[in-house]
């Protein structure tokens, strides 16, 4: 048997090792339901000087809010970025009848708004700047006044609960927001924090 027999067995064996690593090594950071190329990740953290966790997200961009998908809101980034694909409606698996920019809002996020003004069912619109009014309509409103109208401001920190005490969303006022539910029926817990926390 002759070496260059065993030579380009062994580059093939060597070239499925390094295959396979880089593949484990690929990120998964899944926003509203598409994944975000190496390329994207890379200039994102790149000109924001963040770390992204691998997971998946969803991302309003008219607002600039963000959650995990299935969650409600667990903090504000800028608006506008081309990451994934277009908002799902059912992002937040809400059951609230409140939309904001075509999502249905997790009942943890209608909880947190309540702390501070009325919430009707309907569908609504919202920008980065905190102004707000019926889908199609004009400005009713502004929640970033009227949050610190009731006492809501940088640096305090806020809590709420579902009707039924299952679940919880806070924050410490300085970016970190927090979320715990869990269901007694099957003894399931969900948990996690944003990563101002």
């Amino acid at each position: 048997m002759t070496r260059p027999t065993r030579i380009p067995a062994l580059a093939l064996l060597l070239l499925a090792v390094a295959a396979t690593a880089a593949r484990a090594q690929a990120r998964a950071v899944v926003v509203n339901r598409v994944r975000l190329s190496e390329r994207q990740l890379t200039d994102l953290e790149h000109q924001y000087q963040v770390q992204v966790r691998d997971g998946a997200y969803w991302y309003d961009r008219v607002s600039g809010a963000w959650g995990l998908d299935g969650g409600p809101t667990a903090g504000w980034i800028l608006p506008g970025l081309d990451l994934g694909g277009p908002l799902p409606a059912d992002a937040s698996n809400g059951n609230t009848g409140v939309f904001i920019n075509g999502r249905e809002l997790h009942v943890l996020d209608v909880a947190a708004l309540m702390r501070f003004m009325p919430v009707y069912r309907g569908r609504w619109w919202m920008d980065a700047r905190g102004n707000f009014g019926a889908e199609g309509g004009p400005v009713l409103g502004n929640l970033w006044v009227l949050a610190q109208q009731r006492g809501l401001q940088a640096g305090r920190a806020w809590s709420s609960y579902s009707g039924d005490g299952n679940s919880f969303v806070g924050g410490d006022g300085n970016g970190c927001t927090y979320f715990n539910s869990h269901d007694y029926g099957t003894g399931s817990s969900t948990s996690w924090a944003s990563p101002g926390c």
